[in-house]
């Protein structure tokens, strides 16, 4: 059985705010990095049950940076208010917030949604004809339908045939961004249980009440999948797509990983003191080995091994995963429990659908990629093949 774990960036569609082509990397995430933090704030403070005056000017500030100060949407961004009004705009005079709170106006702000060029679509669907894994996690899918067709009749045309099963489970990014699975046939999803309403429960100091009441641990979800294999064994996978570091400060980031990781662990360990023996922890934990986010899956006692740390694993003289593929760029993981570790045979990264370095030549990479815009994903797929 050959398992593994690709983010692919989505399918179909992307936020443009994420998927521009102008400048290079750095330039095009500087702006792309200021309008989704404004964006989640923005999302933040409109679901107050009531606006104070600081929130009112806030929210007329962050409608200002995010180009909504004359009109309701843009190439970014769409303010949504289907019943009542956020928000008025007199003629010759300032922007109004007109709600008092949540409970005045009915509405949201989105992502506007961008078509994924068609050749690094194609190029994604030959990464995974390449790897031609039996279980394949797919991180950032655009929703189960988008899955399912991209399966049908991407692979289809690049000459492999599409998964039997097919399953991603709405999380909690307002983007779009979640994680599924796809299998062969004969590795039957037996049962799913999703983690997306696991709160983070921390009792306030000094018996204050918390303002807002928890929040949600898992910014996309972290879905337990039941496989069954040919031979009748039971397969667990966990699939994760755990929090950037790009958003955000580094304290606040590095703190919603550490959590994300220590539930992580609490569902894996819950499962091996039912009796189960296989069990995958797989995904983009979006942070290295030695960091303290990681600390409660690849330390302090857990007993996940990384398939990278096999003898027979292969990085071809590159540890990472993301972007140049460096050692600090190792993000994406293969963590299996100690007898599932035991069952692997080989393993490696496959980076042939990445676009390494500015020119595209740190390694070798499908013909049809002419340019960065390209490249079938930012990461590298990484699998294993594993005697199940």
């Amino acid at each position: 059985m050959i398992l593994a774990s690709y983010n692919v960036e989505n399918l179909f569609e992307r936020p443009r705010v994420m998927n521009q082509e102008t400048g290079g990397s750095a330039d095009r995430w500087e702006e792309g990095r200021r309008i989704l933090n404004e964006f989640a704030a923005l999302n933040a403070l409109i679901t107050q049950p009531l606006y104070s005056t600081q929130d009112k000017q806030k929210i007329i500030e962050l409608l200002k940076s995010l180009g909504l100060e004359k009109s309701d949407s843009n190439k970014f961004i769409i303010l949504r208010q289907n019943r009542g009004r956020l928000i008025k705009r007199p003629r010759g005079k300032p922007i109004e917030i007109v709600a008092s709170g949540r409970y005045d106006w009915i509405g949201w702000v989105e992502l506007t949604q961008g078509h994924v060029q068609e050749t690094a679509m194609m190029n994604t669907g030959r990464v995974i004809d390449d790897i031609q894994a039996d279980v394949l996690a797919v991180i950032e899918a655009d929703n189960r339908i988008a899955l399912s067709r991209f399966s049908e009749y991407v692979l289809t045309s690049v000459g492999t045939s599409p998964y039997e099963h097919v399953m991603v489970i709405d999380g909690n990014d307002e983007r779009g961004i979640d994680v599924g699975i796809m299998t062969r046939a004969g590795y039957s999803i037996l049962s799913v249980c999703s983690h997306v309403d696991d709160l983070d429960v921390v009792a306030p100091a000094d018996g204050a009440v918390a303002l807002g009441g928890p929040s949600k641990i898992f910014g996309r979800d972290c879905p337990e999948y039941l496989i069954e294999t040919p031979s009748k064994q039971r397969l667990w996978v966990l699939v994760n797509h755990f929090k950037s570091k790009g958003y955000g400060t580094q304290a606040s980031s590095n703190a919603r990983r550490k959590k994300q990781a220590n539930r992580v662990r609490e569902i894996y360990e819950a499962l091996l003191d039912k009796g189960e023996t296989f069990i995958a922890v797989v995904g983009d934990m979006n942070d290295t080995p030695d960091s303290d986010p990681l600390s409660p899956l690849l330390g302090n006692g857990s007993t996940l091994k990384d398939i990278s740390a096999h003898p027979q694993f292969d990085d071809m003289g590159r540890p990472g995963t993301y972007a140049n593929c460096t050692k600090s760029n190792k993000i994406d993981y293969l963590l299996l429990s100690p007898e599932l570790f035991a069952r692997v045979r080989k393993g490696g990264i496959f980076r042939k659908g990445v676009w390494g370095g500015k020119n595209g030549t740190l390694w070798e990479i499908y013909p049809e990629m002419k340019k960065e815009a390209d490249a079938a994903s930012d990461h590298a797929a990484i699998w294993a093949e594993i005697d199940l």
